[in-house]
Order: C-alpha cells, then sequence, then structure tokens
C-alpha cells in the first residue's frame, strides 16, 4: 500500500506546549508511532543511495518488495568512481559492476540518479544540498555515516545499515530510538585563518571519539551561527567522529539565503512560505538538553591530528602526548600504539612534522570554498610534494575552474582530480603508498583509512595547503 503523501511543511508551526529543542520538533514531526520499548517508527522524507546500497536493493529483491516512494529516493555515483579518465572504460571489473548495478537499481525503479555522466554528479553530501533536496525540518538518511552533513541546514541526517536502506526503500519508514540531546555552544569570534574544520576537530579533540555517543549534537553559539553553509556542513559532516548520531544547526536567514534558488528547492510562493514555517525550527528558549557544553572561540587554533583518530586533535603548537604520562594502562597502550603506527615520538610539537604528500577533497572539506582557502595559500607558489586536489561535484569543479582555481593547484604541482570521494577513502584506487604521511582534509585517520600502512593527518584546506608549501605541518598564519 502507497504510505499517503506528507509534506515536509505539515503541521511544522504547530507548538506544543512544553519547549522543546530542534531535535525534538523534528523527532515528534516524524514520528508515526512508539513501542513499549521505545523504539519509534520515523517517516523519512529524503533516501540516498550510491553505489555501496547494492546490498539494501539485493534485500528488496529477496523480499519480492519494490521500492514504495521513487520520488523520494535519489541515487549518486560517489564512492568507487575513478578520479581520472573519466571518458574511458572504467578499469577494475568490482568497481565497474557496482556502478553498472547502481544504475540499472536506479532505472528499473524509477529512481533519480546522478551517475557519472549527469552534469550534477558528486559525493552525495555535497550534492544532495547543492540541488537543494536538503531542506530544514526533513529528515534524510543514507547508508554512509557522513550524512549528519545534512544537519547543517536544521534537518536531521544520519546513516543507517544496509537492512535499514532496504527497510526504507520498501517502507519510507525507519524504526529508530530515540536518542539523547548535547547542545555545544561555540561563543565568540574565531581568529584569523581559524576555519570550520579547526572548530569540529577541537570539538572532537576535547570531548573524545565517543564523547557524543547516543547523543544528537545540536551546535549554537556565536561562531557558529558566523560560519556560512559550506563550514555548517564540514562541522556537522564530522559529528559522526565524536560518536554522534547526527550533527544539527538551526535554520536561519544564511540557511534561506543559500537554498533559495536551488533547482529542487521550494519555489515562488511555496519557497516564502517554507521559509516562514522554518523560522519556528529553532531551540524554545527553555528547552532542556541532556547535556551542555561551551567552547570559548577565541581559544580556537590551527588543528592538526596526530594520530589515528579524530581525537588526537591538537593545536599546531602544542606536544605531541608522553604514554609515560598517562596514568590509565589502556589509554597508556592505546597512545603507544598510536604513535608507533605513525612513527612519531612523543614530546615534539605537530609543527614540523614532515609529510609526503596532501590530499584536498572529500564530503568535509570539497566544497568550493575549502577549494579557495587552499588555492588563497598557494597561489603563485610550488607544493614542495605531490598531491591531489578533488572537487566534491561537477558544479563544484566547473565553478572552480571557472575562476582559475584549478591551474592555482596545477600550477603548484598538483594533481586536479575528477570529484568522487577519493582518497578520502581509499577505494577507487586512490590511495597513499605504505609507511608515507599524508595531510588530508578528509573526516578519518584510522589505519589504513587512506590505503594499508597510510599515515592521516587531519586538517583544514588551508592548513593542508601550508603543509604543502613547507613538506611538513605548518601554522598555516605563517604563510598567509
Amino acid at each position: 500500500m502507497r504510505p499517503p503523501e506528507r509534506s515536509p511543511l505539515d503541521d511544522m508551526t504547530h507548538q506544543p506546549a512544553a519547549p522543546r529543542t530542534l531535535f525534538d520538533k523534528i523527532w515528534d514531526q516524524h514520528a508515526i508511532l512508539t513501542r513499549e520499548d521505545g523504539t519509534t517508527l520515523l517517516w523519512i522524507d529524503r533516501h540516498f543511495v550510491h553505489e555501496g546500497s547494492f546490498h539494501g536493493f539485493a534485500m528488496l529483491d529477496h523480499a519480492g518488495r519494490v521500492v514504495v516512494r521513487p520520488d523520494l529516493t535519489f541515487a549518486f555515483a560517489d564512492h568507487y568512481v575513478p578520479s581520472r579518465q573519466r571518458g574511458l572504460p572504467i578499469r577494475d571489473p568490482e568497481i565497474a559492476a557496482m556502478i553498472d548495478m547502481l544504475t540499472a537499481n536506479a532505472g528499473r525503479h524509477g529512481i533519480e540518479l546522478m551517475g557519472l555522466a549527469d552534469p550534477r554528479q558528486g559525493i552525495v553530501h555535497v550534492v544532495g544540498p547543492e540541488q537543494g533536496l536538503t531542506l530544514p525540518g526533513l529528515t534524510v538518511v543514507c547508508g554512509d555515516s557522513h550524512t549528519s552533513s545534512h544537519g547543517a541546514f536544521g534537518a536531521l541526517g544520519f546513516g543507517i545499515g544496509a537492512s535499514e536502506v532496504s527497510h526504507v526503500l520498501a517502507t519510507q519508514t525507519l524504526w529508530q530510538r530515540r536518542p539523547k540531546t548535547l547542545r555545544i555552544t561555540v561563543a565568540g569570534s574565531l581568529g584569523p585563518h581559524i576555519a570550520a574544520k579547526d572548530v569540529i576537530l577541537s570539538v572532537i579533540g576535547h570531548i573524545g571519539a565517543a564523547g557524543a555517543a547516543g547523543h544528537v549534537i545540536e551546535y549554537a553559539g556565536s561562531a557558529i551561527r558566523g560560519l556560512d553553509m559550506e563550514g555548517r556542513l564540514t562541522v556537522c559532516n564530522m559529528s559522526i567522529e565524536a560518536g554522534a548520531r547526527a550533527g544539527m544547526v538551526a535554520p536561519d536567514d544564511t540557511t534561506f539565503a543559500w537554498i533559495e534558488g536551488r533547482a529542487m528547492a521550494p519555489k515562488g510562493q511555496r519557497f516564502a512560505a517554507a521559509v516562514e514555517a522554518w523560522r519556528h525550527l529553532r531551540t524554545d528558549p527553555d528547552a532542556r538538553f541532556d547535556r551542555e557544553l561551551a567552547i570559548d572561540a577565541a581559544t580556537i587554533a590551527p588543528t592538526a591530528t596526530w594520530g589515528t583518530s579524530p581525537e588526537t586533535a591538537l593545536p599546531i603548537d602544542a606536544h605531541i602526548p608522553d604514554p609515560a604520562a598517562e596514568p590509565d594502562a589502556a589509554r597508556r597502550a592505546r597512545l603507544r600504539e598510536q604513535l608507533d603506527y605513525m612513527a612519531l615520538e612523543p614530546g615534539r610539537t605537530l609543527a614540523g612534522v614532515p609529510i609526503d604528500r596532501v590530499f584536498i577533497g572529500s564530503c568535509t572539506n570539497g566544497r568550493l570554498s575549502d577549494l579557495r582557502a587552499a588555492a588563497a595559500v598557494l597561489r603563485g607558489r610550488r607544493s614542495a610534494v605531490p598531491g591531489l586536489v578533488v572537487a566534491g561535484s561537477q558544479p563544484v569543479k566547473r565553478e572552480a575552474e571557472a575562476e582559475g582555481l584549478d591551474r592555482v593547484f596545477r600550477e603548484a604541482g598538483l594533481e586536479w582530480g575528477e570529484p568522487g570521494c577519493s582518497m578520502c577513502v581509499g577505494i577507487n584506487g586512490d590511495i597513499v603508498p605504505p609507511g608515507q604521511r599524508c595531510a588530508s582534509t578528509s573526516n578519518r585517520n584510522f589505519q589504513g583509512r587512506q590505503g594499508p600502512g597510510a599515515r592521516t593527518h587531519l586538517m583544514s584546506p588551508a592548513m593542508v595547503a601550508a603543509a604543502a608549501l613547507r613538506g611538513q605541518i605548518t601554522d598555516v598564519r605563517s604563510c598567509a
């Protein structure tokens, strides 16, 4: 049976007596029923699928089901797509088969596909917002953990597994247990050359990789409101690296201006009505969070990681910790393991750690403002190490080329690739050779993330560009 039509604007202006958080409002608007055990059946407004979603389609086929709302499902070729020679057949037969399966599944179920030949093609978490598919108040799911990105618009976005992908395809609903809430307020103003990536790395360094486990984070405060939409996307993207289920920022005029005119966003009077409704998507003054955390924006410095978890983020002038000073035996062993893998000595500063190559791209930092920030540091200069720059989408690539950013990167000695996940996840052949050290704008740095034996240091696009110039981790403020 086809589920009833549902508008993302339905009941958005209805306010019960009890004060609620932004998360509470969206969850309550999408709750269909709640079991005695506390799990809730949620309506899903947007379902994004990619090459890796073939397991979900296979489960759907096995059950003899069809995609119940193909109009709310969108397919993207991003994770495995090649960064080079797009006009030639894909050499890896397994990758070619996965992309063919995505095309076939989208075609037979009537799902809109942004595939390799589509001028909108790119990373799902870049293209969804770019095309106006991601809107305030929606529930957004995808078989990818960084679906938390979409919370930058005041949506509830989170990653799901293969069986859940199948469930959403078949029913446009999903069973979920209600998470707790955590508000992180970043107050004050960020200093010169401090980027959104520095903000979220600082947050993760402060609370740890499991610090927000079981929670949805709402980011608030003047420093967050001062970020543009691309910066907010970066912050929400890496909420998952703090263990959170999702990250959110309440929509405001910055959000509405960014959405207006997007291809799949509401138009005309419907857009005006949507904005009126979206203005209610904010936490009520007396609403309570399960936890609160405040950070002074003035304390955030250019930041990089030294170990194999984002929680090893430190200010550029900080010293790598000494396991001998750690009283907890388990943590002491973990610190030693990371130092051994990264081939680093305790006590030294991050500044000056040599690198072998750089990567600029990913769903975290592959947007136009990210490329501009890196190009501003590299313009007229030469990189001391090789590297790869990959735009997050074809529209971003075209805009970057129109501005001449591709020439800046090429003249600096870096390679300009085709849009996709690329070296962030290292499953399309773009990898860091074993034992080499990479300064990367990606979101994860666990062992082997960018290839077997690869050593990854996470940082902002401008910081990666500064590292490229010096061949070592460098304070971007000294290169600006």
